[in-house]
Order: structure tokens, then sequence, then C-alpha cells
């Protein structure tokens, strides 16, 4: 059982957290967290974070453990998890990973490449350049270097698109040369478990559903306080994170009440493909409707199954 985990993916609204609950009322579980905007404290409505009593009853990791002005990278998701993975195991307990955020997943599975370390002056030089000639150009020139890469990252996707030029200024090599490089593959027996609904309609429902659960509950009014703070700004990942962004905006006068959830949904409903073109390139993944009125039994029958092998 040392490196046995379970995975519990899905797309954002699909119901992940409460599969996971129902499945640690049977099982000796704790849950690692793959999301990553849980991981930001004070960001609570807006990421669907499990409620302070549920966190307490139930053992969750890699909650609350960043400030929203800092980031966390794949990397050092990995180290986290693995370190939670062997402590979890020597409680005599299974780890079951549960989130959305399918590369901390494929990183865990596949281990990272050896890129070389960020370099702050050559980041402010990408900065400088795109603030005077604008992403767009930059993700052009990505093109002719790196074509690989430039097919997977978004022009409007600063970040990644700063980390891949990045790379190649620093090592001289595409990015796409080192995620093709043998990587330190982890040895871990591996269930895989992906909850969606079967009909895109349903999800799309649940989605707005969800976002105008978060706009009863105080979202915008926990959006206030993160903008109060002076300290953030919309190029931070936390900020990024969906629903934030658009409520920023919102408050910064972008956008008016209507426009601003209507982005939202239609932007989580764009994180909810992404999710699901990721699901469906992993291997051996055990699919789970949504709507099944039995789907914590089969979650529960294939966990017992894997268990006893």
């Amino acid at each position: 059982m040392q490196h046995t985990i379970i995975c519990l993916m899905g797309p954002t609204a699909s119901g992940k957290t409460q599969l996971a609950i129902d499945l640690t009322a049977f099982l000796p579980l704790e849950i690692i967290s793959v999301d990553s905007a849980l991981i930001y404290r004070d960001m609570n409505i807006g990421t669907a974070k499990p409620s302070a009593e549920l966190l307490q009853l139930i053992p969750h990791h890699l909650i609350d453990i960043r400030d929203p002005a800092e980031s966390y990278s794949a990397a050092e998701f990995c180290h986290d998890a693995a370190q939670l993975i062997r402590d979890i195991h020597a409680r005599g307990k299974i780890p079951l990973l549960v989130g959305g955020t399918m590369l901390y997943y494929r990183s865990l599975w596949q281990g990272l490449s050896a890129l070389p370390a960020a370099d702050p002056k050559i980041r402010q030089q990408i900065d400088a350049r795109a603030a005077k000639l604008g992403w767009q150009t930059l993700h052009e020139e990505l093109k002719k270097i790196d074509p690989l890469s430039a097919a997977r990252i978004h022009p409007n996707d600063p970040q990644r698109l700063q980390r891949a030029l990045e790379v190649f200024y620093i090592s001289g090599r595409p990015l796409s040369d080192f995620f093709a490089e043998d990587k330190n593959q982890p040895s871990y027996r591996t269930l895989k478990l992906a909850i969606a609904p079967t009909d895109r309609a349903l999800l799309h429902q649940r989605i707005a559903m969800r976002f105008d659960d978060m706009l009863a509950n105080g979202f915008i009014d926990e959006v206030v306080k993160l903008h109060a703070r002076g300290d953030l700004n919309l190029d931070l990942p936390s900020m990024r994170s969906v629903g934030y962004r658009q409520v920023w905006q919102y408050l910064d006068g972008v956008y008016d009440y209507d426009t601003m959830r209507e982005k939202t949904i239609i932007a989580t409903r764009q994180l909810a493909k992404r999710q699901l073109t990721w699901l469906r390139s992993f291997d051996d993944v055990f699919w789970l409707a949504t709507e099944a009125p039995d789907v914590a039994q089969q979650a529960l029958y294939q966990s017992k199954k894997f268990l006893q092998v």
C-alpha cells in the first residue's frame, strides 16, 4: 500500500468535493487538494473551498498554504504532495487526491523536467517588451523558436508565455525540448477516477447555479477585501483565478454586474472544457457520471477493488 494513491478528478462544478466526502465515510482516507486556487488564504467563496467545519472534520491538505500575493508552482506541489503521501501512508491511511488542476496530476505522475531556474532580470526584460509590443507579438516570436509550446500556450496567458521565452533565453533550447526528455517518474500505483456530467448542458447549468450561489453568499464582498489590500493585482496567479478576475474588473468599473456574471460563467465553461480535454488525454481513467444516483457506490466499488489488489 505504500505507493498507492487514489485520484478523484473532474471539471469544475462536477461534484468532486461531495464524492470525496462520501468516500471518506467508508475508507481510511486523507484528502490532498489538487487545486491551484484552494492553496490561497482568504479566497474561500470563489474557490468553493470546503467549510471550516468540514476541514476540521475530515483531514485535508494543501489548503490555505499561501497568501494571495504569493505563487505556487507545479514543482512545489509535487514536492509537497510526495511528502504528504509518505506521511499519510505512515499513518496507515490512503491518500485521496481531489481537484481539477490537471497539470499538477500529470506532474506528479510523470515527474518534471529539469528546467532552468527563473531569472528575474530576464523576466523583467520580457515584461518590458510585452508592455511595449504586447503579448501577442511575443507569442508570434515563440511560434518561431518553439512552435510546440506556442501551440499549447494561449497568447492571453502571460505567465506561461513568459516562462517559455525565459527558458529559451537562458538555455538556448525550446521549452518543448525539456518536456520531451526522460523524467524522474514517481512510482505511484494509481486509481484514476473522473467525475463529470454526461450531458454538457447539465455541466453548464451546474456552473451557472454554483456561481449564482457564490454571489448570493458574498463573493463580491470577498473580492472587495482582496482589492482593498493594495498589494494584489490581476497579474498574480491568485487573481487570475476564474471569477476573481471578473469581479475585480467589475469593481474597477470595467464591467457592469450582468456582464461580470456572464463573463465569469463563460470563463468557467472554458475552464471546464480545458479540464475535460486534459482528462481525456490521461490513460486508464474510470469515468463516473455526476448525475448517476449510485455514483458514490460506483466510486467506492472501484476503490475497494483497487485497494484489494
